[in-house]
């Protein structure tokens, strides 16, 4: 029997059609032996499921072949070469690359090749991390005043860090298209975001242009400083949905990108807008828990929900429902656990445990009654297509 690794190759090649493949492995993995597709399994099938993180037991069999092979090698190389040497990290990102050309170019298995990039991208940010180390002479114990004192060198330090890593990223994955290094590269964006931001406001604080905030005004500006996150959670979801519209029957390594883009944007817009609809208190997490607050929080699990169904991305309220409901449900059903006696932890998982299996079980049926009647068909045919 052919393998899917083997079929994606085909596609690669153009051998054949992204449709082509899918109907093979649909064929495939029909059970009932009347060589007939089962209409309601693959009318279950999101197009999200499409990204699949595991190419079968073959790739988990690599998969623990490489975090031995790795371990070891990292072990045994420590041994062999002083404490801070500068050859270990070099000799793992090479070793990642080289069998990368077989498990990743070569046989093309989904979690292995994602667990080879993570072991790339750790080894060039140790290494990063070991120049800046030896080239800015980093005090041994880092805190508050002493990193005050790296302020001119705060911006290139960040600029090795976080462009050091994106242009590893970039490199690699224009060799071998492993779509978790669009989330490495996120993040490494977000970093240098946040850096520069940092660094403008203690400028200004330096410069006199703003004054230096009171104790009593340190939530306030955390709670400011929240803008940075969301406005590049929206630059990572807006990029993730551009990908999305670009290939909606979800067949390419970009759909692949926009799964991992989801995954990083989700946290990045969840926090700040629900301190923002709670009026959570950024340094004690304590919430007020009122009418205005519960409507609030309320309507803005809908919208995540909505947004969800209408691109087709559980990734993206997976973080959601996790957040809201270890944080916000649990100021909203305390009042109810202490007249029921129900601890409210056992109520956040009633309820977080049935909405997760109600949206597993029934995604598709649930885009067709709310997103199909909710949405123009114009916006529609833009949209991942509504399996009947």
């Amino acid at each position: 029997m052919i393998d899917e690794a083997t079929l994606d190759r085909a596609v690669l090649q153009g051998i054949l059609r992204p449709a082509q493949r899918e109907a093979l492995v649909a064929l495939a993995r029909d059970d009932d032996g009347s060589g007939q597709v089962s209409g309601e399994t693959t009318a279950a099938l999101s197009v999200d499921d499409q990204m699949r993180l595991v190419g079968g037991g073959n790739d988990i069999f690599v998969t623990v072949g490489i975090v031995l092979l790795f371990s070891g090698a990292f072990f045994a190389l420590r041994a062999l070469f002083p404490e801070g040497s500068l050859s270990i990290a070099p000799m793992l990102a090479l070793a990642s690359w080289v069998v990368a050309e077989i498990v990743t170019r070569q046989k093309r298995m989904r979690l292995s090749s994602t667990l080879l990039a993570l072991v790339f991208i750790a080894a060039v940010l140790s290494l990063l991390v070991a120049f800046i180390r030896s080239r800015y002479e980093l005090p041994e114990a880092l805190n508050a005043f002493s990193l005050l004192a790296l302020r001119a060198d705060a911006w290139p330090i960040g600029l090795v860090l976080g462009g050091g890593v994106i242009a590893a990223a970039m490199v690699y994955f224009l060799r071998f298209k492993v779509p978790v290094l669009a989330a490495v590269t996120a993040i490494g964006a977000t970093g240098l975001a946040f850096l520069g931001a940092v660094l403008v406001y203690h400028d200004s604080m330096t410069s006199g242009a703003i004054a230096a905030p009171a104790p009593d005004q340190l939530a306030e500006v955390l709670s400011n400083a929240l803008a940075v996150p969301l406005v590049c959670g929206l630059v990572i979801f807006a990029v993730a949905v551009m990908l999305d519209l670009h290939d909606r029957e979800r067949q390419t390594v970009w759909s692949d990108c926009a799964f991992w883009l989801h995954v990083v944007s989700a946290p990045l817009l969840v926090h700040p807008l629900f301190i923002l609809a709670t009026g959570q208190e950024v340094l004690s997490g304590r919430i007020e828990p009122g009418m205005t607050a519960g409507i609030l929080l309320g309507l803005m699990m809908a919208m995540f929900v909505l947004v969800a169904l209408a691109i087709d991305r559980r990734s993206l309220l997976a973080p959601t429902l996790a957040y809201f409901g270890s944080v916000g449900i649990y100021y909203l059903v305390n009042g109810a656990a202490n007249t029921t006696g129900i601890p409210p932890f056992a109520l956040i998982l009633i309820a977080v445990g049935a909405i997760v299996i109600l949206f597993g079980a029934g995604w598709q049926r649930i885009r067709r009654l709310i997103i199909r009647p909710l949405l123009p068909t114009s916006l529609l045919n833009r949209l991942p297509p509504i399996k009947a």
